[in-house]
């Protein structure tokens, strides 16, 4: 089921998310609603707390094909290249607005996997940027505060002209 981006500045959005303790029924099908929203955007992943879920819950599909999502519980980066990677990011609770955001080009993230086991695992490119972003979701951290004070401000301020 598609469901709705929460608007910036919900106060959710910069709460951390609670770790999930198992994966259940409920926590697959918040995975099967955010796969589904973030397909609706469309878009590269999401973060549960972006539709008001407030667990530690991603979901990335950086493919070309698509329908190559993959389902996190309780990620964390473990190690991070000193190589960085611009890219331009957005987030479907602040639309119409974007920035440009430099991240390290190359994560190793452990999560919970869809079978409830813990997986260690290598992303690279958009699929990086798109895990340091959801991460960023369950933190309580939105992608504009890696902007400068100015930068952010006016990004936020066009936003609001726009809404």
């Amino acid at each position: 089921m598609i469901r709705r981006c929460i608007p910036w500045p919900d106060a959710r959005l910069r709460t951390p998310a609670a770790p999930v303790e198992a994966i259940s029924e409920e926590v697959r099908a918040h995975w099967a609603d955010m796969i589904d929203t973030m397909e609706a955007m469309p878009g590269v992943g999401l973060a549960a707390p972006q539709i008001g879920v407030m667990l530690r819950l991603a979901v990335v599909d950086a493919s070309e094909a698509r329908g190559q999502a993959v389902r996190m519980a309780n990620p964390e980066v473990l190690h991070a290249s000193g190589q960085m990677r611009s890219h331009d990011e957005a987030s479907p609770n602040l639309p119409g607005v974007w920035a440009t955001i430099e991240r390290p080009r190359a994560v190793t993230v452990r999560f919970l996997n869809a079978d409830g086991a813990m997986e260690e695992r290598d992303f690279v490119g958009l699929w990086s940027t798109s895990v340091q972003h959801q991460i960023d979701h369950l933190n309580g951290r939105m992608y504009f505060d890696r902007l400068s004070k100015i930068k952010r401000d006016i990004l936020l301020r066009r936003a609001r002209k726009q809404g």
